[in-house]
């Protein structure tokens, strides 16, 4: 029987000039590829990029087929690119001939597929069942938590595990005359899960409270966006009502909210209770009245039931965060497979984080189903890069400290990977913040490209699911949609099995196929979609919600 021999690097595309190491490599391994053998010039850790030959300055370094960088000194052959020898360089891009011819994937496995979910008057479909509490602005926030303090418990919506009984151990080893070196070498004993109280409602899987900074003291463009993202989530697939607590005298009034809630959904029926602190006078008033609404609110969207509903009815959030030198080639293409699945069956999937696909804008202008679409995108990108540049700071400032550290060098690089998760089919809109998604098949949302800002972005354009992939290992969650967290790496997936759901490091190891590991993924959104699955991120109680404001944030 022959033994395997384990890839060790890879060549991602024909055009590339660089090897990605998949292991630690040492210097001096002796590198074949395609008829050239060479040594290692320097210690390459897995998830970095080695050169094929040697580099002068000012010579195109290539990855995915496009232009990543320029070296600035001289790299040897075999070695390592880094950000003292390699700068951030793009292609520059125009308008161009429509490319939207692609080749559809095989869907048949899924075609009598369906999931059960909330259907609602807009003809929208959610995979879960909220109800929402929410401040017009930050001056309402400790109202909202005195509200979350009364309403969750009671209702038995449990908090995720807390750490009481930990600190309870603290007290009594200080008590016991313990030492600062004996209780800094205990070992704590987990609290036993005790498992969630009875719902007084048992269709509604959570009130979330969205607390945020906004809605006063800024632009009065900030207190609009806000407006219109917070409609985004009132008239959620994923939302059954909502209270909204709004002082009075805010840049953000509630009479704009109803304007933005109308152009998402001009027949909106859903529960809606809006309370002004400044006309009611006391606080007490304020939140008696909440109270009772929200109750009475409560009651009536509890009679609502999961009912079949065709997959179709899907949004899929594509999404990634702690990126490292494996995402672009495993979990990313995953997603894309699987978004092009998605568009092949009628559904939507949302691209966002623009800072993340600087480099790669000729090629997703030209899937632009036509000329305006691509104009859009264009003018968004460079608008976005141009207002970055100005406050000193462009795309080419978005890589982080750990992704640099795992081998996405230049910002170029990080794009060209992070751009993967959204296939290849035709791009059928651009979305500029905070707008909705109205058309299937693959939508472009102008967001930063900071993973909680964007997610929250994505889901207020109607994502009722997101899929988020890291290599680095992040909780990001959101209130409303389930955040599925995919692994690049099977280390990174055995290391953090408390907040990563699936794993695709098995198409670095050879174990899966791209198209195997993306069938796998669908059959698992779809499990969560009925509601059969809580992601790790929804267990956690992970609500990350931050909207943007448009001033720089890459």
């Amino acid at each position: 029987m022959v033994e395997e021999v384990k890839r060790t690097f890879l060549h991602i595309h024909q055009a590339d000039n660089v090897l990605v190491a998949l292991t630690d490599l040492s210097k001096g391994t002796f590198i074949e590829h395609e008829g050239l053998g060479f040594t290692l010039a320097d210690n390459v850790a897995g998830k970095h990029k080695f050169t094929i030959n040697a580099l002068q300055p000012g010579d195109e370094v290539y990855m995915y087929g496009v232009l990543v960088g320029k070296a600035s000194e001289y790299i040897p052959q075999g070695g390592v690119i880094n950000t003292q020898n390699l700068k951030h360089a793009t292609d520059d891009f125009t308008l161009g001939n429509r490319k939207t011819t692609w080749a559809q994937p095989d869907v048949s496995t899924f075609a009598n597929r369906a999931f059960n979910g909330y259907h609602r008057s807009d003809g929208s479909v959610g995979t879960a069942n909220y109800w929402l509490v929410i401040p017009l602005v930050f001056c309402e926030n400790r109202n909202i938590n005195v509200l979350k303090d009364a309403l969750q418990d009671k209702l038995g919506f449990s908090k995720p595990r807390g750490y009481e009984n930990e600190v309870d151990q603290l007290v009594a080893m200080l008590e016991a005359g313990k030492s600062v070196e004996e209780i800094l070498q205990a070992d704590l004993q987990m609290t036993p899960e005790t498992g969630a109280s009875n719902k007084l409602f048992p269709n509604i899987d959570g009130i979330k409270f969205l607390n945020h900074d906004m809605g006063c003291g800024g632009t009065r463009t900030d207190s609009d966006a806000l407006c219109g993202l917070l409609a985004g989530y009132i008239t959620h697939p994923n939302v059954a009502g909502a209270t909204i607590l709004s002082l009075g005298c805010q840049h953000a009034q509630a009479s704009i909210l109803q304007v933005e809630i109308n152009k998402r959904d001009p027949n909106f029926s859903k529960p809606l209770i809006i309370l002004e602190q400044q006309k009611l006078g006391t606080e007490s008033r304020l939140l008696h009245e909440a109270l009772k609404q929200t109750f009475a609110g409560l009651i009536q969207v509890n009679k609502q039931q999961r009912q079949p509903a065709p997959i179709n009815k899907l949004c899929i959030g594509l999404e990634c965060g702690g990126s490292d030198g494996f995402s672009g080639i495993s979990a990313n293409p995953v997603l894309g497979y699987l978004s092009d699945m998605m568009v092949t069956m009628g559904g939507s999937v949302v691209l966002a984080e623009f800072p993340e696909l600087c480099g790669v804008e000729q090629e997703l202008s030209d899937r632009c189903v036509d000329d305006i679409t691509a104009l859009k995108f264009m003018d968004l990108m460079r608008t976005y890069n141009a207002k970055a540049e100005a406050d000193g700071s462009g795309f080419y400032a978005n890589p982080s400290p750990g992704n640099i550290r795992d081998g996405l060098i230049t910002d170029a690089i990080k794009s060209a990977g992070a751009a993967k998760k959204g296939g290849t089919s035709p791009v059928t809109a651009v979305l500029d913040y905070p707008e909705k998604v109205t058309k299937p098949g693959l939508n472009l949302l102008c967001t930063p490209g900071s993973d909680v800002e964007s997610t929250t972005a994505e889901v207020a354009s109607g994502a009722n699911i997101v899929l988020f992939t890291t290599g680095l290992g992040t909780p990001t969650g959101n209130p409303v949609a389930p955040v599925i967290k995919l692994s690049t790496n099977t280390t990174l997936f055995n290391k953090m099995p408390d907040i990563i759901d699936f794993n695709c490091g098995t198409v670095i190891e050879g174990a899966e196929t791209i198209e195997q590991s993306a069938h796998r993924l669908l059959n698992y959104v779809i499990d969560v979609a009925n509601g059969e699955i809580k992601p790790k991120a929804v267990q956690l109680g992970q609500d990350d919600f931050i909207p943007w404001k448009r001033g720089v944030s890459l």
